[in-house]
C-alpha cells in the first residue's frame, strides 16, 4: 500500500482559513465555495494558499464587495 504523505498548513495558509472564515461572518455567507477554491502548494514552511480570499473595506470601514460595492 502507498504512504500518504503528510502536510502542515503554513502560517499564510491559516491565515488565509481565517480570513476566508472572517469574510463568510462578515457577509452571512457560505465558507465551503471558498475554501474548496482555495489552491493549496506544498512548500517547506507547510502548505501555502496561491488565492487567498481578499476582504475589502471602504473609508467609513464598510465591508466592499467583489464589484467593489457597499454590502447591505
Amino acid at each position: 500500500m502507498t504512504e500518504l504523505k503528510s502536510f502542515n498548513l503554513s502560517d499564510q495558509a491559516l491565515g488565509a482559513v481565517m480570513m476566508a472564515l472572517q469574510k463568510s461572518l462578515m457577509e452571512q455567507s457560505d465558507i465551503v465555495p471558498v475554501l474548496k477554491n482555495m489552491d493549496f502548494v506544498p512548500t517547506t514552511e507547510g502548505l501555502v494558499v496561491k488565492n487567498p480570499p481578499l476582504v475589502k473595506f471602504d473609508a467609513d470601514g464598510m465591508i466592499l464587495n467583489d464589484e467593489g460595492d457597499t454590502e447591505e
